[in-house]
């Protein structure tokens, strides 16, 4: 009986240290983001609405398994000052080994009075879709903010968790 019980005890206690192993790790990612390619509709209509659709790149510098990769957006940004904005796209990150992770994300933007002209400030979310090689089985989401990085370059902030597909 008592070896059963040690039998048990150690499946148990494995069963523990593999689920373990196996979840989600927190990552922090700061990428600027320059431009490559872009095309813009402008509305022409009075108003200031434009869209603007994008290709950038960049590097990811931080922590987790997105860390030191090269990250390339393409973006759709339908801006309306002083409204607001709705940003969207995917990044795909490739890892130095040509791991690739792609990542959907979502941006609500609005305009806030600054000294001389508005200051248009994004938040939203991301999440991982797909993958290939490390990525290929994972999911992962968390929050982005765009930010000037200069006149045409973009700061993209990732935090958030990637982990096995359950």
């Amino acid at each position: 009986m008592l070896k059963k019980k040690i039998i048990a005890s150690l499946f148990l206690a494995t069963a523990v240290i593999n689920f373990s192993a196996a979840t989600a790790a927190e990552i922090s990612i700061k990428a600027v983001m320059a431009p490559k390619e872009s095309i813009k509709m402008n509305f022409e209509d009075g108003s200031k609405h434009f869209v603007l659709m994008v290709h950038r790149e960049g590097t990811a510098q931080g922590s987790g398994e997105l860390a030191d990769a090269t990250v390339n957006e393409y973006g759709y940004h339908d801006i309306n000052p002083p409204i607001g904005a709705d940003p969207q796209g995917y990044l795909q990150f490739k890892a130095k080994n040509g791991d690739i992770a792609n990542i959907k994300w979502n941006v609500r933007a609005v305009f806030f009075k600054d000294e001389n002209k508005p200051k248009l400030v994004d938040y939203g979310y991301w999440e991982l879709v797909s993958g290939t090689g490390q990525f290929k089985n994972m999911t992962g989401v968390g929050t982005l903010t765009i930010k000037p990085a200069s006149k045409t370059d973009r700061l993209f902030t990732l935090k958030g968790e990637l982990g096995p597909r359950p």
